[in-house]
């Protein structure tokens, strides 16, 4: 399914698995057709640019499964970040292999910002093909165990966390 209200060419949206009597909501962030996971959906737009923000240091955490084996250089590169050719720069925030395999690793990727397709165009430009990405988590939020197409409310508890996270306040070393 795909991140949109309507398409064009008569894919599955995500409205499709919202019950009938909700009202009208919004995506916070996209997944694209190829990814998997953890979507936030609202009426609020200013809580959903706050927590889209980098400032807000949200970490989106995704599970990315890759066509080869990590070592832990490419790890450091992915942190450091890297310049594409059409001139953004990206990085993750923090990168650690979640377990590997004799063909394959996935990779736990935390972003505090998330640029169109960021994951895919990183690691496209160390030349690291991505089989599977699936975001797991927002903030302090967790996908864990939600089927596939099913939509919940946040709990008080959640909406607590994420905002305790969106309402620190960094304060800067004095010289």
């Amino acid at each position: 399914m795909v991140t949109t209200a309507s398409d064009e060419k008569d894919r599955k949206t995500v409205y499709e698995f919202l019950p009938a009597d909700m009202p009208w909501v919004a995506p916070v962030g996209r997944l694209d057709k190829a990814s998997e996971g953890l979507l936030l959906l609202t009426n609020d737009s200013e809580w959903s640019a706050r927590v889209l923000a980098p400032e807000s240091h949200v970490g989106k955490i995704y599970h990315v499964q890759v066509a080869t084996v990590v070592e832990s250089a490419l790890l450091e590169s992915m942190r450091q970040g890297v310049k594409t050719r059409d001139g953004d720069f990206l990085r993750a925030k923090t990168v650690r292999i979640v377990r590997g395999g004799k063909r394959n690793t996935w990779l736990e990727i935390v972003l505090d910002e998330g640029k169109n397709r960021h994951i895919r165009r990183m690691l496209a430009e160390f030349g690291i093909e991505d089989l599977r990405l699936i975001r797991i988590g927002i903030g302090p939020l967790s996908l864990g165990n939600l089927p596939k197409a099913v939509a919940r409310p946040l709990t008080g508890e959640e909406k607590e966390a994420l905002a305790r996270i969106m309402n620190r306040q960094y304060s800067v070393p004095k010289d």
